[in-house]
């Protein structure tokens, strides 16, 4: 397809407004500066969106892709001019990713601002996962400290910890843990990285084995689907503990909460779930385990940066400036709006 962007008039502005398909709500949204630029049409407001599509997906040029919906040939096909697709967060596993390269479609995330924020909630998981501090509140707010001191728990100190990721969210991951004498810190990747002080493994099994606790920063999607599974938490280990702020995918299920019951592994702390924002009940029975609702970046003045550099790359593109951030798999090769 044609990917050629909007006009460009003086200013900057546009010389029309181009339809942009907003797939869910985002906090904070600056919809008067977006509504000022596009056309906006709020996909989750509407009562009927497989009609609204056919009447009008033709006319949408741009989309923000956020929410549970995915985006994949069934939406695409019904949005043949569509150009660019704005994506909020690092993770891009809601595109079918192969669908929007093959039909020309540029798109975008938001990396970066992200980075420490995650990192901040993911080691503050950890502590609060090893150190049992959502129970020593509940201990407190059940009333039960007069009748009984709450247990003594386990220690970070002296842990060894292994990284499933190790790219920006990994990396301020390992450069926090190193001021909270850990044993060691190794990653597991495909290949080496040079610029990294730690120890690498290339299979996962063989470091679960090797270490006490597990974080997962790794990208979600087809390729990493079940990755830790039984074998991975026996490996593990009974003192084990696991960390996901990845995607719930990412980790068995089953196989999770059948170690956590079972006492395969100490304990986990988990951001993501494999149904947002379904919780399995039989995780919210068990005390050894700390739930977060996806709120790794979910600070306000990360997540306003986030929908900040979202809008700037819609901008950019209708500008005839090209993408600032596009992904990997949808390259920019230059020439919009020549």
């Amino acid at each position: 397809m044609n990917i050629a962007a909007g006009a460009e008039t003086n200013n900057g502005r546009l010389a029309d407004k181009p339809v942009i398909l907003q797939m869910a709500e985002l906090a904070r949204f600056p919809y008067r500066s977006i509504g000022d630029r596009f056309e906006v049409i709020r996909y989750w407001q509407i009562d009927e969106p497989n009609a609204m599509l056919a009447r009008d997906g033709a006319k949408v040029r741009g989309m923000i892709a956020a929410g549970s919906q995915r985006i994949d040939d069934v939406i695409l096909d019904k949005l043949p001019n569509l150009e660019v697709i704005a994506n909020i967060g690092v993770g891009y596993d809601r595109l079918d990713i192969e669908a929007v390269a093959r039909r020309g479609i540029i798109a975008t995330n938001t990396p970066d601002v992200l980075t420490e924020e995650v990192a901040d909630l993911t080691v503050g998981l950890l502590i609060a996962t090893v150190r049992r501090m959502p129970q020593a509140e509940r201990h407190i707010r059940e009333g039960r400290w007069a009748k009984s001191p709450f247990p003594n728990s386990p220690s970070l100190r002296g842990r060894s910890v292994g990284i499933v990721g190790l790219g920006r969210i990994g990396k301020a991951v390992a450069r926090r843990l190193q001021g909270f004498e850990v044993s060691e810190i190794c990653y597991c990747g495909r290949t080496r990285q040079a610029d990294v002080p730690y120890r690498h493994f290339k299979d996962i099994r063989e470091m679960a084995a090797h270490i006490s606790v597990l974080i997962l920063t790794l990208p979600g999607g087809p390729e990493t689907k079940g990755l830790v599974d039984a074998d991975v938490l026996a490996k593990l280990g009974s003192d084990g503990i696991i960390v996901n702020v990845a995607r719930g995918a990412v980790i068995e299920k089953d196989a999770l909460i059948a170690a956590l019951r079972d006492g395969a592994i100490l304990a986990a702390g988990l951001d993501v779930f494999w149904n947002e924002p379904e919780v399995p009940q039989e995780l919210l029975a068990l005390d050894n385990v700390v739930l977060l609702p996806h709120v790794g970046s979910a600070s306000q003045k990360t997540r306003a940066e986030m929908i900040e550099l979202l809008q700037d790359n819609l901008f950019a593109w209708f500008e005839g400036r090209g993408p600032l951030t596009p992904v990997a798999e949808t390259p920019w090769q230059g020439g919009n709006g020549e």
